[in-house]
């Protein structure tokens, strides 16, 4: 084209789902139009969350949610703006959220779609107070039956998604999604009111020196976790023989998006403190879309004994351990576990841990 400027193309997302859309020609459209709606419901948290503290919204809502967690105001808003921007479309036949104890159904007076959303309105909000960049969650499976929709629509594995992301709330606002061709990142145009594909493709690199830890656990980590975090810690000095730099923000998509930016491995493990509650992290809500957003970018997730995304949820508040990111060093803490599981590990152990009937679970997951 005569007098073509010689700059990069400009996708918007709505560009961008169409042509993946393009790749099933028997879609309907109908999940294009539902990540519209999360795009769109994106757009409002982010107005929110920057300018919280001159509207007034921080702080606590006075009550706790199904997690025995206290919830924040900005939390009741993120999950009023997405359930208003789903329940009358007609695409979606339920949803869940991590703030509510049961399902939430699309009122009787508007049409019932084919869709299951799952999402967490606000992950990390307990930081917002802090300025430190937070996010919402959201999941997308399919309903495929006639019934009324139940619980048991949810308890799917997470390879049975059809799209996951999330959006971030930090100094700039992005929406990392997968349809399941790939990692794509978009980044709000606050000038013009749009996300704008700028991270296309997102590779999670094979190898890293960093990782991510809640350190004020670990006398409750098994030994594998024990194990890998000592050798990260020791460096050079060690069989490792590199150095490593530890970082933690308590807040998961922001904990996600360094490790899709530059690599990086996550672990929220397994540990002792409760038998009831074998992991801290929601499979439905959390584990299961960022492990596929992780997995489109070539990196892993694992709950240290296997793929979480193959994890049969029993549950709709479940909770698993996490690992997740970089292939190499998910691949390492997954054969310390599968060491630590046989009784080959004990050359590898500080005499600390070799009384392996205290740390060893009974059961394993």
């Amino acid at each position: 084209m005569p007098g073509k400027p010689s700059v990069p193309a400009i996708i918007t997302i709505e560009r961008h789902i169409l042509h993946e859309q393009e790749a099933f020609p028997d879609a309907s459209g109908t999940l294009t139009q539902l990540l519209y709606d999360i795009a769109l419901a994106g757009k409002l948290i982010a107005s929110h969350t920057t300018r919280a503290g001159l509207a007034d919204i921080l702080g606590a809502a006075g009550h706790e949610n199904v997690q025995g967690e206290e919830v924040q105001r900005l939390d009741v808003y993120a999950q009023w703006v997405i359930y208003q921007l789903n329940d009358h479309t007609g695409r979606l036949a339920v949803m869940a959220s991590e703030e509510e104890k049961d399902i939430i159904p699309i009122p009787e007076k508007y049409p019932k779609g084919k869709y299951v959303l799952l999402f967490d309105p606000l992950d990390g909000s307990s930081n917002i107070d802090v300025n430190v960049s937070v996010g919402t969650i959201f999941s997308v499976l399919r309903h495929g039956r006639d019934d009324a929709p139940t619980t048991a629509d949810f308890l799917q594995p997470g390879r049975m998604q059809v799209a996951a992301g999330y959006a971030l709330y930090g100094p700039t606002t992005m929406l990392v999604l997968t349809v399941g061709k790939g990692t794509h990142g978009f980044t709000l145009d606050r000038e013009i009111g749009n996300f704008i594909l700028t991270h296309p493709s997102l590779a999670i690199p094979e190898d890293t020196s960093e990782f991510a830890i809640n350190t004020s656990n670990a006398r409750f980590w098994e030994p594998p976790v024990q194990r890998y975090v000592r050798e990260c810690g020791a460096g050079k000095t060690d069989v490792r023989e590199r150095d490593f730099n530890m970082r933690w923000i308590a807040s998961m998509v922001a904990e996600v998006h360094r490790i899709l930016i530059r690599g990086g491995v996550f672990l929220y493990p397994r540990d002792r403190r409760d038998a009831s509650k074998p992991g801290r992290l929601r499979l439905l809500y959390e584990a299961n879309p960022i492990g596929m957003l992780v997995e489109q970018a070539g990196g892993l997730a694992s709950t240290g004994r296997g793929p979480i995304l193959d994890v049969q949820p029993d549950a709709l508040h479940q909770r698993i351990p996490v690992i997740l990111g970089s292939r190499h060093e998910v691949e390492r803490i997954e054969r310390y576990h599968r060491e630590f599981d046989s009784g080959d590990d004990q050359p590898y152990m500080s005499p600390l841990f070799n009384e392996r009937s205290l740390y060893r679970p009974e059961t394993r997951s």
